[in-house]
């Protein structure tokens, strides 16, 4: 099952997650940043804003998702570091907004609260550009949105929007030149992805904390290479300048200070690249200016600087190589899909080992008292990764699950052969074959299998009552079959025989008997001994099941 709620606590394993990924690829998207002009700090300049969030969480862990996320949130704008480390600090500032008065949320809270980021994102930006890191957020975020339902949870989210983050970055080069003559996709969305996937990583179980994720990820910055800039130089890019601004009452009216009439001011002045956001008192700017200065200036009107950086461009963006080492492991995870493929239902590893030699490609642990989820059915579609797959839910409470999953997967074709016990899917498994190479077909023989087939069960009775003229005491023994209940006894073994003779076992030519994980050895032998004293004729197959409910299944074809 996967996570159907997201708190502070889980909020900062996430961030963690996602850091840490993007550490270990930060390198792959310096090298692809060539927009607006080539550069070489988009993955550093990310991975110190996202950083700055989970330092601000660190030993402050709360259950609190609202707190834990508004902690974040400042932290990665106290930290936000060029334009796209700006841009994803107000991804999270506006998914912080969204989690505002909830201690926990699912996973539709999730999704609406990563739409507010999306809005508070292309928000922070003049003129926002399609093809970056605003675009491959958006469309990822409103595809994963759009395939919730009632079975989702933070896993399969989070792998839709993989999925269509990927997809959306191999677009980016056709929304923006640059990107196409270069031949690589954006850094920013990249670095994003990176992100993402390590939030997928981390609740999926992966250890990606290696004693450099929390504290201190970032690593000595890259040194300047002067050389390209000297005496016969002339300023081509200008310079890249950014400042945190904490507005002071000494210097301004803070009510009255307008972020859109410093953007205004900023443009005038031949700025661009420009992103500016106010949190509460703090003011968080980028630009690419020739005259450093005068922004700087004009800024420091309205209060005093807490950081500022100023970094010549052209000694940032003279490397003319870009080169495309994007690595999309999660999507290189998938296999090209095969024909056809079986999904089906059972418990006790004696049966599951069994199907599976039959042909059976995924099991899912399930059956009586322990039914699967629709979503499991849909987690198991994507992981057989076949083009026809065919279900056998092997019990009548599993069939609607597995049709309603059926009814939701859109990537392969389904169909649910209604199996309604072990016997009826083993049966259905001893004739497949895929030799026609029509799914029809393939369907409507395992279907043909299944006829005639009878399942008789013996467990323990949980209530003493009356049923088809049989008294059934609680905790004593009964045998039937779908529902019909047939016979009760004290013991299981006397039942399975007295079951046996009711089902008329010495008229099938073939019998099989599945133990259950509370059969003894000693009572494995009496039944052999049974069926050789009184059915010779009926040759007798024995799996050591281990299902739990289910002290013996007898299969009679």
């Amino acid at each position: 099952m996967g996570t159907k709620e997201l708190n502070g606590e889980l909020l900062e394993k996430l961030l963690e997650g996602g850091a840490e990924n993007l550490r270990r690829n930060a390198d792959i998207v310096n090298d692809l940043n060539v927009f607006p002009i080539p550069d070489g700090d988009t993955g550093d300049n990310m991975m110190l804003t996202i950083n700055g969030g989970v330092n601000a969480l660190d030993g402050h862990s709360t259950p609190s998702l609202t707190e834990a996320a508004e902690k974040a949130s400042r932290g990665m704008l106290l930290s936000a570091r060029g334009n796209s480390g700006v841009i994803l600090s107000q991804l999270f500032a506006g998914v912080a907004e969204g989690f505002r008065g909830f201690e926990t949320a699912d996973i539709r809270t999730v999704g609406e609260a990563m739409r507010s980021g999306v809005r508070s994102a292309y928000a922070s930006v003049i003129t926002p550009t399609e093809g970056t890191i605003l675009t491959v957020a958006r469309e990822s975020i409103e595809y994963a949105c759009g395939r919730i339902t009632d079975e989702s949870t933070l896993e399969s989210f989070c792998a839709d929007c993989l999925r269509e983050a990927n997809a959306s970055l191999q677009r980016t080069p056709e929304l923006l030149a640059v990107l196409k003559e270069a031949g690589v996709i954006d850094s920013g969305g990249a670095g994003l992805y990176y992100i993402a996937d390590g939030v997928y990583r981390t609740l999926r179980g992966e250890k990606l904390d290696e004693g450099s994720q929390k504290a201190v990820m970032m690593t000595a910055p890259h040194p300047v290479d002067t050389s390209k800039f000297n005496e016969d130089s002339v300023m081509e890019f200008g310079y890249c300048t950014e400042c945190l601004l904490q507005l002071t009452r000494s210097k301004c009216d803070i009510s009255a200070f307008q972020i859109d009439d410093l953007i205004a001011a900023l443009t005038e002045m031949g700025g661009e690249s420009i992103v500016a956001v106010q949190t509460g008192t703090v003011v968080k700017i980028h630009v690419h200016t020739f005259e450093p200065e005068k922004a700087l200036g004009y800024c420091h009107q309205f209060g005093e600087f807490l950081t500022m950086k100023v970094e010549n461009m052209t000694l940032q963006h003279t490397e003319a190589f870009v080169e495309n080492r994007f690595h999309v492991s999660f999507l290189e995870e998938e296999k090209p899909k095969k024909q056809f493929g079986i999904v089906t239902v059972a418990t006790g590893e004696g049966i599951k080992e069994t199907l599976k030699d039959l042909g059976a490609d995924i099991i899912i642990d399930g059956g009586q008292g322990k039914n699967p989820s629709t979503e499991d059915f849909v987690n198991a579609f994507s992981e057989v990764n076949a083009e026809n797959i065919f279900v056998l839910p092997n019990n009548g409470n599993i069939v609607m699950a597995a049709r309603q999953a059926a009814e939701l997967y859109e990537d392969s074709k389904v169909y649910v052969i209604e199996s309604k016990s072990i016997g009826d899917g083993y049966a259905a498994l001893t004739m497949l074959s895929y030799d026609s190479g029509d799914p029809e077909e393939v369907a409507e023989e395992m279907k043909d299998a299944m006829q005639g087939v009878i399942t008789g069960s013996v467990t323990r009775a949980v209530r003493s009552t009356s049923v088809n003229g049989v008294d059934i005491k609680e905790n004593e023994y009964i045998g039937f079959i779908d529902k019909e209940m047939l016979v009760s006894c004290k013991e299981p073994l006397e039942t399975a025989e007295a079951l046996a003779e009711h089902l008329n076992i010495g008229n099938y030519e073939y019998v099989i008997v599945i133990y259950g994980q509370d059969s003894p050895d000693a009572e494995k032998a009496e039944f052999r001994k049974y069926m050789r004293e009184n059915h010779r004729r009926t040759e007798l197959c024995e799996i050591d099941g281990g299902q739990e409910v289910y002290h013996y299944l007898l299969v009679l074809q």
